[in-house]
């Protein structure tokens, strides 16, 4: 186990300095968040598996609370099961996301979307409709950014090509987005 142990902390300590290289757009897309909720917008989270996960982790820390008590910001992760079985059946897997954003998004509102490989199809038309929507694009991305390189707002690609790797970097990116936003916040 402690070799397990310390290949995991020595993989993420490598990712660190890429992922401090990170700041200046983490706080534009800070900037970006705010003025979305000033504005009375909302944000929309999607992934798929762990990368659903980090969705609804990401959207329930910025609608209840992170470290401090704040006003509720809207944040919504497009995981509900009833929603994802019926777009997946009338439309196809590709569209559970794309089909949520038609519905829910807004210009001026964001968009925040989780994949570890960037080639996730269904993520990828969630970034068509919220363009076509206006509305602001991020991505949590690893390895090379993949097909979603290059087509968002802000991009966040983490240099692994382990899954597990990028989502723990994932994880620390948008905690840190959630502690920006708890100091700027009432």
């Amino acid at each position: 186990m402690k070799k397990i142990l310390d290949n995991a902390i020595g993989e993420l300590a490598q990712l660190l300095p890429a992922t401090a290289a990170m700041a200046g757009e983490m706080e534009r897309l800070c900037d970006a968040l705010i003025a979305c909720w000033n504005g009375n917008g909302k944000v929309l989270v999607a992934g798929n598996g762990g990368s659903a996960a980090d969705a609804m982790h990401l959207a329930e820390e910025l609608v209840a609370r992170f470290m401090k008590n704040r006003r509720g910001l809207a944040a919504m992760a497009l995981c509900d099961p009833t929603v994802l079985t019926c777009a997946a059946n009338d439309f196809g897997f590709d569209a559970v996301f794309s089909r949520q954003v038609e519905a829910y998004g807004n210009a001026g509102d964001v968009l925040i979307v989780f994949t570890t490989s960037g080639n996730s199809a269904n993520i990828l038309r969630a970034i068509e409709t919220a363009k076509q929507l206006k509305m602001v694009t991020a991505a949590f991305l690893g390895k090379d950014g993949g097909q979603a390189r290059r087509r968002c707002d802000f991009e966040f690609i983490v240099p692994s090509q382990l899954p597990h790797r990028i989502q723990e970097i994932h994880q620390v990116l948008y905690h840190s987005l959630c502690e920006w936003v708890d100091q700027r916040i009432d």
